[in-house]
């Protein structure tokens, strides 16, 4: 089993930034695609960036191109989401999501193990 904290979250004006821990137990993630999605009220959760085991540029969602960054630390089992020149539109509770899998994902049905969610809003 994976138990997936995420952290970070926030309130903050249009512009600016937020950075997202998403600390892993259990289980080394080095062999886990990580994803991040996030889920608007009244929306379906949505795929916002995945990055495979060996790490990379990531896959992103056109939504947050540019703007938004992964990484994984494996050594410290953890992933990051660096979210730049946020919007209102990126309010959302997001969620860190793991599944032993080399392959990045899209669809949040793929993955095995999810994080309690970490609240973003930006005000406009």
């Amino acid at each position: 089993q994976v138990q997936l904290v995420e952290s970070g979250g926030g309130l903050v004006q249009a512009g600016g930034s937020l950075r997202l821990s998403c600390a892993a137990s259990g289980r080394t993630i080095s062999s886990y695609t990580m994803g991040w999605f996030r889920q608007a009220p009244g929306k379906e959760r949505e795929f916002v960036v995945g990055i495979s085991w060996s790490g990379g540029n990531g896959y992103y969602a056109d939504s947050v191109k540019g703007r938004f960054t992964i990484s994984r630390d494996n050594a410290k089992n953890t992933v990051y989401l660096q979210m730049n020149s946020l919007k209102p539109e990126d309010t959302a509770v997001y969620y860190c999501a793991a599944r032993a899998s080399a392959v990045v994902h899209t669809t949040a049905t793929e993955y095995n193990y999810w994080g309690q969610g970490t609240q973003v809003t930006v005000s406009s």
